[in-house]
């Protein structure tokens, strides 16, 4: 006898008899779907069982017809401790996925639930889209005091990984160089890299524009903010000795 609150395990509906393969990792509300196999038949309503005991809620079957068990992981520990575990949906297959306009998905499971309502798509291929560099998060102004601290960031999605450098508008160098109150750092994402510019204990002479330049094998592009730098008026300025 299955307790209310164990995994439950999908069963094929009505309108998947004949498919193989078919799993469904989801959260309520949404459809996370694999199904491997022939097209979707007419949907008789009629001819669905109601499913019960779904801990994770029920979705959609891959036809947008029957409702289905959502297939989670649960917490166990709270499970033991007679808690109501809070489901964990997780995709069976956890490899990249290049869809048709290019854009890198998780899982088969993002690429499915992005065109559950879109019939006769196909994945390009599996593994990541290969594509020049798109900055997804581009610097922002910002303007500050002298003697304070400021960040930029940018952020780039891209594969194979892209290089990203920061400039200052009118400067030939890229920075850091050999300036010690200037800094730059970042790191890989999966498919992307993050890089962040900081300068320290502003000066008037730090104002200008700073560039986020990027590339890979296949182009390359930038973004642009501009810093401003306010001259920090003395707390005692204006005031009438006495």
């Amino acid at each position: 006898e299955s307790s209310p609150h164990a995994p439950q395990l999908l069963t094929s509906s009505p309108h998947q008899r004949g498919r193989a393969g078919a799993l469904l990792v989801s959260s309520p509300g949404s459809i996370w779907g694999m199904v491997e196999g022939d097209d979707c038949g007419k949907c008789e309503l009629a001819l669905c069982s109601e499913p019960k005991d779904c801990p994770a809620g029920t979705v959609l079957d891959r036809c947008g017809c029957c409702p289905e068990c959502g297939n989670c992981r649960l917490d166990a520990d709270e499970a033991r401790f007679g808690e109501v575990p809070e489901p964990q949906c997780v995709c069976k297959s956890q490899e990249s996925i290049c869809g048709p306009e290019g854009k890198t998905y998780e899982n088969i499971c993002q690429f499915n639930k992005a065109y559950a309502a879109k019939r006769n798509i196909s994945m390009k291929h599996k593994g990541p889209c290969e594509s020049a560099p798109v900055i997804s998060m581009p610097p922002q102004d910002v303007q500050n005091f002298t003697g304070n601290d400021v960040i930029f960031g940018c952020e780039v999605s891209a594969y194979p990984m892209p290089h990203l450098e920061w400039k200052k508008k009118g400067n030939k160098m890229f920075l850091p160089g050999d300036d010690a109150h200037i800094s730059a750092r970042g790191g890989p994402q999966k498919y992307g890299v993050t890089g962040w510019l900081q300068i320290q204990g502003l000066k008037k002479s730090d104002e200008g524009i700073y560039i986020c330049h990027t590339k890979n094998k296949y182009g390359a592009t930038y973004a642009s903010a501009r810093l401003k730098v306010i001259d920090e008026v003395p707390m005692n300025s204006g005031r009438e000795k006495y």
